[in-house]
């Protein structure tokens, strides 16, 4: 510890905030890897099982959006250990469940804390990080962002295989402890001044309004768009979330500042992070199951297939940090997103004989036009938002971030699973079931190209006069870094 308060404070901030999104993002890829495991020794089926994954996405969709109020209102620092210490006695919980009800409600509470952690976290790291700094900052989010859900399928492969299911949330344990030990130390805490009293409907509308129509959206491929289930959440799910704009807008003191979306710069890059998010994580869901369902690999080699996407976007996270100043964020968007809609539909050509190394430089193509997107994204998506407004934007953006997934894997699995009804049916043989999925499969990264044209076409709206202050040399920083607001030891 002697030597780390040496450092910098914003590189202490930055060390926190990789231990803490890193197992939040590990987790959402991790535990999909071990439901049939979970499934064959509590004895339930496959509908029943996906409530392990969907109960912790609702508690992350009820969480985040409060999370930025609460850390204005509390301090960071309070807000974030707590977040990690939930999630870390929510892993040691769901490691101990002895059956199905009792491991859904552990990921509930264990979602508590993962809700409010990237918020949180993102909110302290770019108020540590001068505007002229935030592409810097940026380089040190890629590596959690690209590593862990890269790595999850391979990493919970491994544990399922050698150990047992349980490990993958006791692996949590030792990495929280650290984390709550380092962040009570070394952090700071940051209080704002007018943090504003706690909006209790604007906390009812959205932790009611965003699970239903996520709800919705997460049942579609599976019950059908059509099933009175789906249609009645996502309809009931938007007539909150409706309720929900129309009274902060008119609130003085809103849980959720969506005013800061009038901001051009702010609303812009949501816009293009929400079809690049999308599309990247829509994507990320259906290889692994082109591998393991046609090709026959197992969990690990699947993961190790597509981990080269995590080294790709590391591999240039110093460069595009370096492109930034000079480039901008727009056109590094729109070449970011082009480039990426170019190397997914080289899944298109992907067949049951297509070289395991093909896919992996695809996916190692893709990690690279990732961080020519995602950089720019961070860094400039705060570029105009006030200090004292940083913590809701971070709210926004993640939860932003959150609907995009769930949209972008909803709408690809739909694809799926329509497509593969329609081209496999009347077939008679193995050839011709493999080849009619095949094809489904096609059809399905066709609309993962899409979402990602969309992502670079939104990125044109982009402008950088607007980023100007994130793009300024540290030389020429004009006006000092301000102090923090209070901080409590």
């Amino acid at each position: 510890m002697t030597k780390l308060r040496t450092l910098d404070y914003k590189w202490i901030v930055a060390i926190a905030f990789i231990l803490g999104i890193f197992m939040d993002i590990l987790d959402t890829t991790i535990v999909n890897v071990a439901l049939p495991a979970i499934a064959e020794e509590f004895g339930v089926n496959d509908s029943t099982i996906q409530w392990v994954v969907t109960g912790y996405l609702l508690s992350l969709a009820v969480w985040i959006p409060v999370s930025g109020w609460l850390g204005d209102k509390f301090g960071t620092k309070r807000v974030f250990i707590f977040a990690l210490s939930a999630f870390t006695v929510g892993s040691l919980l769901c490691a101990t469940a002895w059956n199905l009800e009792t491991l859904i409600f552990f990921r509930v509470l264990q979602g508590v804390g993962g809700g409010m952690m990237t918020p949180v976290g993102a909110a302290m790291l770019f108020r540590a990080f001068p505007p002229n700094e935030r592409a810097a900052a940026s380089a040190v989010m890629v590596v959690p962002i690209a590593i862990a859900p890269a790595m999850g399928p391979v990493l919970g492969g491994i544990l399922v295989d050698q150990l047992s299911w349980h490990w993958i949330f006791l692996i949590n344990i030792p990495i929280g402890i650290v984390g709550v030990i380092f962040c009570s130390v070394m952090l700071k805490n940051e209080v704002q001044p007018n943090p504003g009293r706690f909006d209790v409907w604007g906390f009812v509308l959205s932790a009611t309004g965003l699970p239903i129509l996520l709800y919705g959206i997460s049942e579609g491929p599976t019950r059908g768009w059509t099933s009175t289930v789906v249609v009645g959440s996502i309809v009931l799910g938007l007539a909150l979330l409706t309720l929900l704009v129309v009274v902060e807008l008119h609130k003085r003191e809103p849980m959720l500042a969506l005013r800061l979306f009038s901001d051009r710069m702010f609303r812009n890059a949501n816009l293009a992070n929400f079809m690049s998010s999308a599309g990247l994580i829509g994507a990320l869901f259906l290889l692994p199951l082109l591998l393991q369902q046609l090709r026959g690999l197992s969990a690990t080699q699947s993961g190790l297939t597509t981990f080269p996407q995590a080294l790709g976007t590391i591999a240039m996270s110093q460069l595009s940090t370096r492109m930034y100043p000079k480039i901008g964020p727009r056109r590094m968007m729109f070449a970011g997103g082009l480039g990426t809609a170019v190397l997914t539909a080289g899944f298109l050509f992907v067949d049951l004989e297509t070289s395991l190394w093909w896919i992996r430089g695809i996916m190692f193509a893709r990690g690279i036009f990732f961080s020519l997107s995602l950089v720019p994204i961070q860094a400039a998506t705060y570029s105009t938002i006030s200090r004292q407004d940083q913590g809701r934007a971070s709210s926004l953006f993640n939860t932003n971030r959150q609907v995009a997934s769930s949209v972008g894997v909803a709408i690809l699995a739909t694809v799926l699973t329509q497509s593969l009804a329609t081209q496999t049916h009347g077939a008679t043989t193995p050839q011709a079931l493999a080849d009619g999925a095949l094809t489904a499969f096609h059809y399905a990264f066709a609309v993962a190209v899409v979402l990602a044209l969309l992502a670079a076409l939104f990125a044109l709206f982009i402008h950088d006069e607007d980023a100007k202050a994130s793009m300024e040399p540290i030389a020429k920083q004009a006006t000092p870094v301000p102090k923090e607001a209070a901080t409590v030891p």
